[in-house]
């Protein structure tokens, strides 16, 4: 355990984000922008968390690989949602785990999960700690006798790579860097670059249905998972590799997306790309949002499937530094390993013009190497969207409610939707916290029936209710977009925080069917108590 050290609180390495004086200067910004005086509050630190004590001792043959000091068990409370931010700055760490098990093989894995069967001690699957929808949580004193969070972060290698079908096996408690690294030396990537990167694990991103950064065509995990090793109560579960098959229902499909609830995820196969050599960018202006929403639309429809199209309205656009406020902003790229992609960008940009977008005479000209993703507009939205989540801990000492709720919806109800949602949320902000805040809205990513918009809400809370009013924004907010079609989340996952509105969401025999399987592969209901499912010690048989 001597590597860097995860913060117990807050984004990213201890030691690392914005500068004192970084801070101070934010805050005077935030300040100005909303007309309020603010001030800094202290971070937490560690001496000031009062944990309950361990109640529970693992077995002689796994102490070794247990911990239960007070950073492991503080640092495993809570993901990264603004909700997980709120309670770790107001000290308040109630159910934290008794232990945290880094099993560093699959059988160290098995008897973790067996010793949790038997003594009925609920087991949270653990990647990077990154969800921010209480993905991690343990489920409180009155479910459980004891909790184990089970970090996998010692599965971490490539262990095989086939050149010839452009796969790779691999074990999932891998984090993002490394797992590129290691693919790298053979130069293949996965190219599964989701915010959390940095931070979390494949086998995390398979869980919860992690969205990347590819805009088109490769969206999801779900695109680059060939097949899965799965460790359950009741037994190992490996799927054959297949490019594709249509024997009955996909057995992997049960498992992406199950947030660690049916069983824990060790290897998986993962299809690979070679790494691109060719990129080419743009930074597209219009007039209005939804005058770049309706280009958006032909180039999702056209074919052409660009790496990244993100529409920013101009809100967006000004916060993150790649406008001025006056007009919405589309940041467009293409890429490839095998060609230059100029031809592609030509008519990406003729689709933008048919729409009034203004792009400089040189716009669109292919380059090699990483450097195109890191200049201009589009360099800089890149730059803002890395560093947000760091500076997501600074708003909160303030007390600055920021938060986001991203959705999928239709083209032909995209509009009224967003009218519709936009409305419903500015309401809420000016109700709740008595000022309008900032709502924003960019699109991450494009499929040709609809986008993915993504809603950033930031407004001055009021100090010791930022939490409470914010639940109460999300509630109208997410009442709205699911009356009006939409889903809880386009990639988010579902954990604790999304899952009354899930429940709305999915077809009632569908959710049997999910209980079904979860009393088949889990039937004492200690895999991830309260995520998904109703939060009950035992399933009914």
């Amino acid at each position: 355990m001597n590597e860097r050290r995860l913060k117990f609180w807050g984004w990213g390495y201890e030691g690392d984000g914005p500068s004192e004086d970084a801070q101070r200067r934010l805050c005077e910004r935030t300040a100005a922008r909303f007309n309020r005086a603010l001030s800094l509050a202290p971070a937490p630190k560690l001496e000031e968390i009062a944990l309950r004590p361990v109640r529970v001792k693992p077995p002689a043959a796994l102490q070794q690989i247990c911990a239960a000091d007070a950073y492991n068990r503080a640092a495993h409370h809570y993901g990264k949602s603004f909700r997980d931010l709120v309670r770790g700055f107001r000290r308040h760490y109630p159910n934290p785990p008794d232990l945290v098990a880094y099993p560093r093989n699959e059988p160290e894995l098995i008897a973790v999960l067996e010793w949790c069967d038997s003594a009925r001690l609920a087991a949270i699957p653990y990647g990077g700690g990154s969800s921010v929808v209480g993905g991690v949580e343990a489920p409180g004193a009155e479910r459980c006798a004891g909790a184990v969070s089970i970090d996998l972060r010692r599965l971490d290698r490539v262990l095989e790579i086939d050149p010839v079908s452009r796969a790779a096996r691999i074990q999932a408690g891998v984090f993002g860097p490394s797992l590129e690294e290691q693919l790298h030396r053979s130069n293949f990537t996965l190219r599964h670059f989701p915010q959390s990167f940095e931070f979390s694990s494949l086998g995390g991103w398979i869980a919860t249905r992690s969205g990347g950064h590819f805009a088109t065509l490769y969206t999801h995990i779900d695109d680059f998972v060939e097949s899965l090793r799965v460790i359950t109560p009741t037994g190992v579960i490996e799927t054959r590799r297949l490019p594709g098959s249509g024997a009955g229902p996909n057995p992997e499909r049960m498992f992406i997306g199950s947030e660690g609830t049916l069983g824990i995820i060790t290897e998986a196969w993962m299809r690979l790309q070679d790494r691109p050599r060719f990129r080419a960018d743009a930074s597209v202006s219009f007039d209005s949002f939804l005058a770049a929403m309706r280009a958006l639309r032909q180039l999702g429809q056209a074919g052409l499937y660009p790496a990244n199209c993100r529409v920013l309205d101009p809100g967006e656009a000004l916060i993150s530094g790649a406008g001025d406020g006056r007009e919405a902003v589309m940041v467009l790229a293409f890429e490839s390993a095998d060609h230059d992609p100029a031809a592609s960008m030509r008519r990406a940009l003729e689709c933008c013009a048919d729409h009034q977008g203004r792009f400089p005479s040189d716009a669109g000209q292919t380059r090699t190497g990483s450097s195109g993703a890191r200049e201009g507009a589009a360099g800089q939205w890149r730059r803002s969207f890395l560093n947000a989540p760091y500076l997501r801990e600074v708003l909160v000492r303030m007390g600055i409610i920021a938060e986001t709720l991203e959705t999928a919806i239709t083209w032909e109800r995209f509009e009224s939707f967003h009218d519709q949602l936009m409305a419903a949320v500015r309401e809420a902000v000016l109700r709740v916290c008595g000022h309008p805040g900032s709502v924003t809205c960019r699109i991450t990513h494009v499929y040709p029936d609809g986008p993915a918009p993504y809603y950033t809400i930031t407004v001055p809370g009021r100090i010791g209710s930022e939490l409470e009013q914010w639940d109460e924004i999300k509630q109208a907010a997410s009442d709205t977009l699911i009356r009006l079609g939409g889903t809880i989340t386009h990639h988010h996952a579902v954990g604790r925080d999304h899952r009354p509105w899930y429940e709305r969401e999915t077809p009632q025999g569908f959710r049997r069917a999910l209980q079904a399987a979860k009393r088949a592969l889990d039937p004492n209901a200690i895999l991830n108590p309260g995520v998904l499912f109703d939060p009950v010690e035992k399933i009914e048989k």
